[in-house]
This record gives structure tokens, sequence and C-alpha cells, in this order.
């Protein structure tokens, strides 16, 4: 190897110094929309979450009725309420159901005795679909798969509600 000293011209040293500034300068940049992008992704989600539905334990009865309440959603950067409905009454062994009253079938909202022709029974008005008091769909009725039910859950004597997942699941 030589001991010689090797120059650095002025060229290639305002080379080098413009190149590393700019690079500097470009991460910089790029940092912020990059963060921006990856941020959602890398968040947990809350998923499993429980509303309090505002109703008290003690003031469901056998008769199906039906409540409104509202989530904070956030998709991303926006974030919104939801407004939820579900039917809730204690079934035979005083257990809490609480059913989506989405109708399976096209996703129309159904009634508790919504037609004077099926007492006790979920009546959807666009196809005449019908389901039982339990969620299960009435065979020969358009929907094809029962009602989804809520998750659920008690604290302090009230109702909290989660997502609504199909028959047999929750």
């Amino acid at each position: 190897m030589s001991d010689e000293k090797q120059q650095v011209s002025r060229r290639q040293f305002l080379n080098y110094t413009l190149t590393g500034v700019g690079g500097f300068m470009a991460a910089g940049l790029l940092i912020s929309p990059v963060r921006m992008a990856i941020d959602p992704v890398l968040k947990s989600t809350e998923g499993g979450d429980m509303a309090n539905v505002g109703l008290a334990v003690d003031d469901i009865t056998s008769d199906p009725q039906r409540i409104d309440w509202t989530i904070d959603q956030v998709d991303g950067w926006y974030e919104s309420e939801v407004n939820r409905s579900a039917w809730v009454y204690r079934n035979d062994n005083d257990e809490i159901v609480a059913f989506s009253p989405v109708c399976k079938h096209l996703g129309c909202v159904v009634s508790w005795e919504g037609n004077d022709s099926y007492p006790n029974e979920f009546f959807c008005p666009c196809h005449n679909g019908r389901y039982y008091k339990d969620g299960r769909n009435v065979p020969g009725t358009p929907p094809l798969q029962p009602l989804d039910v809520y998750e659920q859950e008690v604290r302090d004597g009230m109702l909290f509600l989660g997502e609504a997942k199909p028959y047999g699941e929750a």
C-alpha cells in the first residue's frame, strides 16, 4: 500500500457534501408520510369491545324489546358514530338473548310480531321472511340462515353488547 495521501478534489468534496445533505433532507421529508401510511396498520385492533346499551338487566323481560345505541367507530383516520340495534329478551332458561335485527335474506330490518298473521315470530316485511323467537329461520321462507347473535356481558346490572356473530358461534 502506498503512504501517499489521496487528495480530494473540490468537485468530489462538493458532490459528497451535496449528496449527504440531499439524502438527509429527503429522508426527513419521507418520514412523516411513511409514518402516516403505516401507523393504522401497526395499531392493535380493539375488537371485542363491549358497549353499554343503556338497558338494566332487571328491565329485560320475556318479550323481545328493541334497543338502539351508538358506538364510536374508527376506520383508519376517519372517526364516526354508528347506530346499532338489537332485539333483547330472556328465554325460557332465564338467559339473556340479543339478536341482530338484520334479516339474513337481503339485509332488511326484522320486527317482533311485525305481521298479525305470524304472532310470536320475528317478521321481515321485505320478502315475508320469518324467524322463530329463538332466532332460527322458519323453513320455507326466504331467509336461509338464523339471525346473528350479539356477544353479551353483564356489568353492574347493565347489559353490554359486542359484535354480532352468526347463530351458534356467539
